[in-house]
């Protein structure tokens, strides 16, 4: 077990940024067509091929699935993993040809110091680009903090980052989380350095700090950044059990738990807060409703971490009041 998503057998990860742009993307990328789902409790989302996840629609499987920066902008991130995966044969058979079904999520990273020409007209954004490189580089290790699609976010108080996290549940069988974090909130309590997902922590991974002696009112104040439009905090849960589509539903609403348990506020109207669930089936199905509850629970508790993970390990962004990261301000 690496403690990444891709303890899950069947899904590979690969990512790019542009540091100067201090923007980037993440892929999850299947090794064959997967069941997926995906669940939006927050108000300010941004999407690409979302509606076909809902249990009811024809589609059921998808190829990859992106996290990205750049706004709106960034949905051309899904372009270049289609491109990609197109010249390899994968995806949906139409009449001879082939549409891959790449559905995509993205974060609002424009306000970051970064240089992003692009926003203001005149220039092609990097989105297609950097989604084709990540695509060809997904394998089974990849680096968390300040890469991909969490390199250029950020959390009310710290530098955001991209987190993952795994566990085998109950069941036997494996979940993991993939997670760009740029939350309206934060994943902190209060001014210190003791994470809101710490009951969760395993082995130390993001500090091992455990709660702080004690959790005062002014602690539980409400902490913003940014305004409307600004914050998304966007996720990936997966499974190797065989799911219905309707079951990643329930999965990918049961693992919003996470994001709540893990950052405060989550699920704000100015946040985009997404999770996809995906199934990859290679260790078969639950064996009942409980069976399908283990799994629902443990998704929960590690995007907890993964959140967590991200947070700990981002580095700030090289420019003039950049936000500090964890290290910067706790690490000693």
């Amino acid at each position: 077990m690496r403690n990444l998503i891709t303890d899950v057998r069947g899904l590979l990860v690969g990512q790019a940024h542009d540091a100067a742009a201090a923007t980037g993307v993440t892929v999850a990328l299947f090794e064959r067509p997967t069941i997926a789902s995906l669940a939006i409790l927050g108000g300010a989302p941004g999407t690409r091929e979302s509606a076909l996840l809902e249990p009811e629609m024809t589609v059921e499987h998808v190829d990859a699935i992106v996290l990205s920066g750049g706004s709106a902008w960034g949905l051309a991130a899904a372009d270049g993993v289609m491109a990609t995966l197109a010249a390899s044969g994968r995806g949906f058979p139409v009449d001879g040809l082939r549409v891959p079904i790449v559905p995509q999520a993205i974060l609002f990273d424009l306000l970051n110091g970064g240089e992003k020409s692009w926003a203001k007209g005149g220039a092609e954004a990097p989105y297609r680009a950097l989604a084709r490189t990540a695509t060809e580089a997904a394998g089974q290790d990849f680096e968390l903090g300040s890469v991909g699609a969490g390199h250029g976010a950020t959390t009310a108080t710290l530098k955001g980052g991209l987190g993952s996290a795994s566990a085998r549940a109950a069941t036997g069988q494996v979940v993991g989380a993939l997670v760009a974090v740029n939350a309206v909130g934060s994943a902190t309590i209060g001014d210190g350095p003791h994470f809101w997902a710490a009951p969760y922590e395993r082995d130390g991974e993001f500090g091992g700090l455990g709660w702080p002696s004690a959790i005062t009112p002014e602690d539980l104040g409400l902490r913003f950044k940014g305004g409307a439009g600004q914050n998304t905090t966007i996720a990936l849960v997966a499974t190797d059990a065989m799911l219905t589509k309707a079951q990643a539903k329930r999965l990918a609403l049961a693992a919003h738990d996470g994001l709540a348990r893990a950052l405060r506020p989550a699920h704000a109207p100015l946040d985009g807060d997404i999770v996809f669930a995906a199934a990859t089936g290679h260790s078969g199905a639950p064996s009942d409703a409980f069976a399908l509850t283990e799994l629902c629970a443990t998704a929960a508790d590690v995007l907890a971490r993964a959140v967590a993970r991200g947070v700990h390990a981002a580095t700030a962004l090289p420019f003039a009041k950049a936000q500090p990261s964890w290290k910067d301000r706790f690490g000693r």
